[in-house]
């Protein structure tokens, strides 16, 4: 198992977040390697899934209560 501090954690995890985001932006003009065109559609997707979902969590909210 690798052990590694807190310093170093956090480190890789701004490599992380960071370069995804560096290679995306600099993609917009690669064609068909166009990663910011598939973020956003991901992200879109994300938004609607999470919309859904909040219905669903008040259709079930309403039916408990309706049960109670």
């Amino acid at each position: 198992m690798i052990c590694m501090n807190k310093w170093s954690e956090l480190l890789l995890g701004l490599i992380f977040v960071i370069v995804p985001i560096i290679v995306a932006w600099y993609s917009q003009t690669w064609g068909i390697w166009n990663f910011w065109n598939a973020a956003g559609i991901f992200f879109k997707g994300g938004l609607f899934w999470l919309i859904t979902m909040i219905g669903v969590l008040f259709i079930l909210l309403g039916i408990s209560d309706l049960k109670g």
